[in-house]
């Protein structure tokens, strides 16, 4: 599932668009594919990039509540509330854990698109197109595995934090034999 098209498909849905902002790292923000996209849908559109880049970090430090988040995501997207954009798009798959902040700071009067969430619908219909779905009821052992190519305990106690289940194991390996 490609996740571009997916937020394509979330911004569609959205009417008013006019000042669009788009956070993400400096590759994703750098690229310009956001703005490619959405000026296929409205060549008139006006839109802003923001990289921030410190956002991946804090989130993986699980900062998710932590004062200095709120100050460093203030300082990243005041631009962006200068320029009075109407919806942010969030372009990296860190940023909807700190959605709480980035709303706080810039106000109810913004959407927020989350690409992620889109595509995420997307694979339960397709999961459930091709009857490949789990119910999630299984008594089977832990079905899932952690596979990480450095920080396994960062990895496993960060998952703790964000996932519903208990992550007991991460396996560090050597990307390069892969």
């Amino acid at each position: 599932i490609y996740m571009l098209a997916h937020f394509l498909h979330a911004v569609q849905r959205l009417v008013n668009l006019p000042r669009v902002g788009v956070i993400g790292t400096l590759g994703t923000v750098g690229s310009g594919i956001h703005e490619a996209y959405l000026k296929q849908l409205d060549p008139e559109i006006t839109v802003i990039g923001k990289a921030c880049p410190l956002f991946v970090p804090l989130v993986e430090e699980g900062w998710l509540h932590d004062p200095v988040t709120t100050e460093i995501v203030s300082r990243y997207l005041q631009e962006l509330k200068d320029k009075e954009i109407d919806t942010l798009i969030l372009g990296c798959t860190h940023y909807p854990l700190i959605r709480s902040t980035i709303r706080e700071v810039m106000g109810e009067g913004v959407r927020l698109v989350n690409p992620a969430y889109e595509t995420a619908l997307q694979l339960k219909a397709l999961l459930a197109e091709m009857d490949i779905s789990s119910s999630g009821t299984g008594e089977e052992d832990f079905p899932y595995r952690f596979y990480v190519s450095d920080l396994a305990d960062e990895f496993k106690d960060f998952a703790n934090s964000i996932l519903p289940y208990d992550v007991s194991m991460a396996k560090k390996i050597d990307i390069e034999k892969y």
